[in-house]
């Protein structure tokens, strides 16, 4: 691909990526224009809900396109659609909106781009059209929806209502943006609703909807505005950590599928005029985000369309909401597309990301972020997520790479099937351990720049004396008489892990390192007493190795093995090899520790120098 760094070519880059997504659509299209069915929906939703999906999420990039004059030359078929899927005697009408039913979801796309691009959808409809359209898209304002960042889906409609013209209770969309500030958090983030979560659905959700607002209503609602700017602005300063140097973001959280819609965010920013950021770094996060992706051609099908998974297709990777078309999300990043040619967004030149620190503490977020090598790591201590499919593997592991991702388990019997990557996996089997238990949720989670000193004065309440610069804290309970403290510490290019084992059972345990790439077989392999290696035919190393540990309980170095895990289980890469430490432990009190290293081939050699001395 071309390098972007022009203005007029990156505008028209971005322009040509969305158009391409979207002219692979029409063939999936119903007669009527309101059902794109792109597969098999397995989602929990109807059918119908997933048809509604397909022609609904391309409007987040068509609708920019248009705004900012680009041409598409299928409009007819959308606007037609508009008019069937509203209307309850045409045989393709998307049904009567339920309270908590995913048409509120889509309906914020069709609002969205009715804000933006009224001439394209409304305009061509007729006045019965027109009435029936708006009275379907108006019963979202009173829509039950969870306490979440969907409250900004009627906000959404509410907008497109305005544009057009368009009746409807405007007072319903001011509660639910007041009871979405509530949300708000210290450093810009937001929770998402009451839950722990701190992922993409910040940016991607409350942040692009709350910019959306800030552009498009903040004459009228001007100190609401500032707010979601300078929100915005606060958090960008640390949301920036997330991003690799090649435009990468961390793998992290749930709805992966949503790939590039990670970037959206940095869209968004300059949408809403918001200069937290100089013009040109901001186009540049976003520029090579979207790059890195569109040059992944695994993630697209032979006929252009987006599949279901993260860096191929790899279905187990969705959650039991995805649909067939789901990934269409993505198209949030074309968002700057609205902009005119001339506006400082396009003018700037991209710039890379400045020097950034080594180490970053997100407390709200319950996250380190570790940068070496222009790769990002992620040490997870405070998240968790039950409810979605795959959530203890998507937010409870110990650390998420931009180079490594993480791995999802494929089955539940061993290691092979387990993929326990960036994980402490236990068992409680007699012999051969084939059932393993994993951090599913976390307790007292902390994330701290600073050394937490306890009643004792030692570091920290147990006595056990962990300084806690730069480390994320949690306590987990695989079984009712197993009780574990984990501290993850960064120490670039290293991460150091420390845990605290108090059991009632004796346990085996498997403490995994990053998954690394073994199509082309593995170019180094080691397995040791207290050491475990492995690298991959291009250079990629992932190795671990064991440490004494702070507490009376330190046994006996581990044992080193590389697992070749079930193909399929990474997010990035199909076929992976786990350096893994071993060892089992009788009842009691123990201490197990290690320092982490995942590198890039610049940074391979770091695995000869020494670990950094455990601070304790």
């Amino acid at each position: 691909m071309v390098s972007g760094t022009h203005s007029a070519s990156a505008r028209d880059e971005l322009a040509s990526y969305a158009t391409g997504l979207a002219d692979a659509l029409p063939p999936y299209a119903s007669p009527g224009g309101a059902r794109i069915r792109l597969g098999v929906n397995i989602a929990h939703h109807d059918d119908t809900a997933a048809d509604l999906e397909g022609y609904a999420r391309p409007l987040w990039g068509l609708a920019p396109l248009a705004a900012g004059g680009g041409a598409f030359a299928h409009w007819d078929l959308w606007s037609r659609g508009l008019a069937a899927g509203t209307d309850p005697g045409h045989p393709e009408y998307w049904g009567a909106p339920e309270d908590i039913d995913q048409r509120t979801v889509e309906s914020a796309a069709l609002g969205f781009a009715l804000a933006l691009a009224p001439d394209k959808l409304w305009d061509p409809l007729t006045g019965a059209e027109k009435d029936r359209a708006g009275a379907w898209l108006a019963r979202f304002l009173h829509a039950r929806t969870p306490e979440n960042n969907w409250n900004f889906f009627p906000v959404m409609v509410s907008l497109g209502l305005d544009r057009v013209g368009y009746a409807h209770d405007r007072d319903a969309r001011h509660a639910r943006l007041d009871r979405l500030e509530t949300y708000a958090l210290a450093d810009g983030w937001y929770r998402d609703g009451r839950t722990e979560q701190r992922d993409y659905y910040i940016p991607w959700a409350m942040h692009f909807y709350g910019l959306v607002y800030a552009a498009l209503a903040g004459d009228e609602d001007p100190a609401r505005a500032a707010r979601f700017r300078q929100r915005a602005g606060d958090f960008a300063l640390g949301f920036r950590h997330w991003f690799a140097a090649d435009g990468s973001a961390v793998p992290y959280g749930r709805s992966l599928v949503y790939r590039f819609a990670q970037g959206s965010f940095w869209g968004a920013l300059g949408y809403a005029g918001v200069d937290a950021l100089p013009a040109g770094e901001v186009k540049g996060l976003l520029m090579r985000h979207v790059r890195w992706w569109r040059e992944r051609s695994a993630a697209t099908s032979p006929g252009g369309l987006l599949s279901i998974g993260y860096g191929y297709p790899q279905p187990g990777v969705a959650e039991q909401y995805n649909g067939p078309a789901s990934p269409y999300w993505a198209m949030k990043a074309f968002l700057p597309l609205a902009l005119p040619g001339g506006h400082p967004f396009w003018t700037a030149p991209e710039q890379p990301l400045p020097d950034l620190p080594d180490t970053l503490v997100q407390p709200p977020a319950g996250a380190v972020l570790l940068r070496s090598g222009g790769d990002v790591t992620l040490l997870s201590g405070r998240q968790h997520n039950t409810w979605a499919r795959g959530g203890p593997a998507k937010y409870a592991k110990f650390a998420y790479s931009t180079r490594f991702g993480f791995s999802l388990p494929a089955g539940e019997l061993g290691l092979v099937h387990g993929a326990y990557d960036s994980t402490l996996a236990l068992s409680d089997d007699e012999g051969e351990p084939v059932h393993f238990r994993v951090r599913e949720t976390c307790e007292d989670p902390a994330a701290t720049g600073s050394t937490a000193t306890g009643s004792n004065g030692s570091g920290s309440a147990d006595g056990g004396g962990i300084e806690e610069a730069g480390t994320v804290r949690s306590t987990w309970r695989p079984w009712a008489d197993v009780e574990i403290t984990t501290w993850l510490t960064a120490a670039a290019p290293w991460h150091l892990r420390t845990h605290r084992i108090r059991t009632g059972r004796a346990l085996h345990t498997a403490e995994g390192g990053f998954a690394v790439d073994r199509d082309g077989g593995l170019a180094a392999r080691e397995e040791d007493t207290g050491r475990a290696l492995a690298v991959s035919a291009g250079g990629d190393l992932s190795g671990l190795r064991d440490l004494a540990a702070p507490g009376p309980g330190s046994g006996a170095a581990r044992e080193g093995r590389v697992i070749d895990l079930l193909p399929g289980t990474n997010v990035l890469a199909r076929r992976t090899a786990l350096p893994t430490l071993l060892t089992r432990l009788p009842p009691g009190e123990h201490w197990l520790r290690c320092a982490v290293l995942g590198s890039g081939p610049a940074g391979a050699a770091g695995w000869q120098d020494a670990p950094p001395a455990p601070r304790y």
